[in-house]
């Protein structure tokens, strides 16, 4: 893969490191042993500011959906903000009715409302919000390796123990099985009958529980759990139990949303049969970077917030001018058919990998692919993790981690990848997988 310019391991890069260090929090993590200042970007490539050139296969976090500086997008934006940049949503809005409409549309759920927010966890909370009050309970149910997001509530029906610093919580959350096998008792079984084992869970749970509980919070795909899922259908059975209880189902699509999987436009969709979820969250990709999240719920639900509200930035003219062009760019080149295309190209590149001893297996759907590390016991392997992600830097290709140990790559280009781009960066990665595995 080519760079335009050698890699400097010192520099600029390393000043800005230091100055970085020196006024933000020590718990601030940065990829890579020498953090990289990316600069410019464009398609699905980014400059750092030494020259050097990556294909850019984690896009900000799953956030660059349609690749980056994407003309449409840009002119959307800059355009809105030579008009006014904010007004808040006490006052009439068009981007944010017209963006809401189509966001209602597009939902599948029964008479739906919008609400916007700036982030995946402030529209994590707004659903716990209205979950608990619309029950008028403070019992959760979360699946185990889960995260939400990083405010007080969100954090507090998080199932992956990296990402919780504290054990006190406004709510009270009880965590059930639903993706993870390797490692736990239910290591080996087939999807039909870690499904049947995951109802049993859940069954049981409530059973020990006082009776109302407010809702099911759960990823379709396991983001920041390093790409874990259920198998299709599993939230359908589960579904069947939540209303025997009347309990909500909250599906959190910061990650999964907008056809990433390549499958369906929401990653619930995969588990319809039973029915929508009652709430739906979403994040990252609407906005290819700019900051708009919001809540999409049954008119019931989101109409019984019995209090006065606003949000200062949520939806703001500019940000929802720029998602409206990013989701207009989106249905306009079937975005989702590409990562369904791409999705695959890229999965058959990377089967080389999986007869590497390192490789404990591949795993998602579309444009979001796991690839879990193990070491010779099959223990996870989050050291080996650390130097691919390094060994990939050095080939041009960005990727993420994740996992509940921190032993999985997170694989997630845009949604606009080439099948040519997607080739050239899986050759990358397994290049990668075999530096690491031949140094071991």
């Amino acid at each position: 893969m080519n760079t335009e310019a050698g890699f400097d391991h010192g520099g600029e890069h390393a000043r800005l490191a230091r100055r970085r260090a020196a006024v933000m929090p020590s718990w601030l993590s940065t990829m890579y042993s020498e953090p990289i200042d990316i600069e410019s970007g464009s398609g699905r490539h980014v400059w750092d500011a030494e020259g050097n050139r990556y294909l850019d296969f984690f896009g900000g976090i799953l956030t660059t959906m349609t690749g980056h500086a994407v003309p449409e997008v840009t002119k959307a934006v800059s355009e809105q903000a030579g008009r006014i940049l904010h007004s808040s949503t006490l006052y009439l809005n068009r981007p944010m009715v017209e963006l809401a409409e189509r966001i209602a549309e597009l939902s599948g759920l029964d008479d739906p409302r919008v609400f916007f927010t700036t982030s995946g966890t402030e529209a994590n909370d707004t659903a716990l919000l209205l979950a608990t009050g619309y029950r008028s309970s403070n019992q959760i149910l979360a699946l185990r390796n889960s995260y939400h997001g990083r405010s007080f509530a969100s954090l507090a029906v998080t199932g992956n123990r990296s990402w919780s610093p504290s054990s006190l919580s406004p709510v009270q959350t009880s965590y059930v099985h639903g993706t993870r096998r390797r490692g736990t008792m239910l290591e080996g079984l087939a999807d039909e009958e870690f499904t049947e084992a995951c109802v049993r869970d859940l069954e049981d749970t409530l059973d020990q529980l006082h009776g109302n509980v407010a809702c099911l919070i759960a990823e379709p795909i396991q983001g920041v759990g390093g790409f874990a899922a259920p198998p299709d259908g599993l939230f359908a059975r589960f579904r069947e139990v939540l209303d025997r209880h009347g309990i909500l189902w909250i599906s959190d699509e910061v990650q999964t949303g907008w056809g990433r999987t390549g499958e369906h436009f929401w990653g619930w969709q995969a588990h319809a049969d039973n029915g929508p979820p009652d709430v739906v969250t979403f994040a990252k990709g609407i906005g290819n970077g700019l900051p708009i999240a919001g809540v999409v719920a049954r008119g019931e639900v989101m109409d019984s917030v019995a209090a006065n509200s606003i949000s200062t930035f949520g939806g703001s003219p500019l940000t929802a001018a720029g998602a409206l062009a990013n989701l207009d760019y989106h249905q306009r080149h079937d975005l989702q058919g590409n990562a369904r295309r791409a999705g695959a190209v890229l999965r058959a590149e990377l089967r080389e990998a999986e007869s590497l001893a390192s490789v404990g297996g591949i795993r998602g759907k579309g444009l979001m692919l796991g690839v879990e590390l193990v070491r010779s016991d099959g223990g996870p392997a989050p050291e080996t993790a650390a130097v691919v992600t390094e060994r990939a830097r050095e080939r041009g290709l960005l990727i993420g981690k994740g996992g509940l140990e921190g032993n999985v790559l997170r694989v997630a280009p845009p949604l606009s990848v080439t099948e040519e781009e997607a080739v050239e960066g899986a050759r990358a990665l397994v290049d990668a997988l075999r530096a690491a595995d031949s140094s071991a």
